[in-house]
């Protein structure tokens, strides 16, 4: 048999190479999925945190305010209960959605009322399973973005809409802790409330001076970075970094305030006519649960014992205030309602106003996702 010749024998071929753009698109999927896997395990780590510690807090309530006593009240289920709550959560929930509409009206865009429907929810979860109600604000933003609104313009808006809510919330909470009979006795009336009233004038006196005079908080800040790297806290390169993105972010959220004032008049009274229609609904639901209970309790004070609760609650490291937010309320309420009535009436205030929203907002949520997916190539 003929051996082939070496004219005629053949080598393997060497593979070709991958395009360049082809080995990049594989990289970054590999790194989107890495990073969704990552932030997936965070969310459900947190939202099992949420769970946790509303229990802890309901327990607490339970055994130190309830006199370990609970039962359920039919009279929560009757029609006069339930349309009246229905119409308050339609009013909660297109009151928030009003708000930031409005809000983004006055920057100069307009989205969908589909589109601001879900944000809503979508804030509801995401501000509720994140410490200090920070990833509400990035969902936001993400979200924002992803339907057209630059990002400048997306965290202007989440930020001004917080910052309306929170002008009222704070201006209103010394009244309550000077006037309200309810908290006489208490720490929180005494020399804290003082105290805290103080801290609340400066919170607000700097937010004024961070809208209205922003470069004169340019040189203290300078020099606060300055001193952190002195004392070896950050490196040079560190230093550099946080002066020129702390000065750029402090001009940006400035001239976003500015770019808002300059809006329609119209969009911007709007804009605050439904910040305060919507932190009305929040704070009216545990009245309308004292009244079906047939509760003859003054609406103002309950108004401000709520307000006093939602203020400590900015303040609470736990995600959603979970946990806090039960304590604060059955300690305020405790003299208010009968012992069997504490804890229902705290389980379906945070229902009506937490819950149900975050419910909602996972399955939208959800939703995206998968829409998401399918849309990548």
């Amino acid at each position: 048999m003929n051996q082939p010749t070496e004219k005629h024998q053949t080598c393997p071929k060497a593979p070709e190479p991958i395009p360049k753009a082809q080995v990049e698109t594989t990289r970054r999927r590999a790194i989107n999925s890495n990073r969704k896997g990552t932030s997936g395990k965070r969310l459900a780590l947190f939202s099992l945190l949420f769970v946790a510690l509303t229990s802890v807090g309901l327990y607490t309530v339970y055994t130190h305010f309830a006199g370990k006593s609970l039962s359920f009240d039919n009279r929560l289920l009757e029609p006069a209960t339930l349309l009246p709550l229905a119409a308050l959560l339609a009013v909660y929930f297109s009151t928030d959605a009003l708000r930031l509409h409005f809000t983004l009206r006055a920057l100069g865009h307009r989205l969908n009322a589909a589109v601001i429907a879900r944000l809503v929810f979508i804030n509801l979860f995401f501000s509720n399973v994140t410490p200090m109600a920070t990833g509400g604000g990035f969902a936001q933003i993400w979200y924002l973005h992803k339907h057209g609104v630059p990002i400048g313009t997306a965290t202007a808006a989440t930020t001004i809409r917080t910052l309306l809510a929170v002008i009222f919330i704070f201006s209103l909470t010394p009244v309550f802790l000077l006037s309200l009979e309810a908290l006489e006795g208490r720490a929180i009336s005494g020399n804290v409330g003082i105290a805290l009233t103080f801290l609340i004038l400066l919170y607000l006196g700097f937010f004024a001076v961070l809208l209205l005079r922003t470069r004169w908080l340019m040189a203290p800040l300078a020099k606060l970075l300055t001193a952190l790297w002195r004392l070896k806290l950050i490196s040079a390169e560190g230093h550099r970094h946080w002066q020129f993105k702390a000065k750029r972010e402090m001009l940006r959220f400035s001239a976003s305030f500015g770019d808002y004032l300059r809006g329609q008049p119209m969009f911007i009274a709007l804009s605050v006519l439904f910040t305060a229609v919507f932190l009305l609904s929040l704070f009216s639901f545990p009245a309308l649960l004292l009244h079906s209970l047939d509760y003859t309790v003054d609406y103002i004070t309950t108004l401000g014992l709520v307000v006093v609760t939602t203020f400590i609650m900015y303040f609470s490291p736990t995600p959603g205030a979970s946990g806090i937010s039960e304590g604060v309320f059955g300690s305020f309420f405790s003299e208010i309602l009968a012992p069997s009535h504490l804890l229902l009436v705290i389980v379906a205030w945070r229902f009506l106003t937490i819950y149900l929203g975050m419910l909602i907002g996972l399955v939208v949520m959800q939703q995206e996702l998968i829409r998401q997916r399918r849309a990548e190539p």
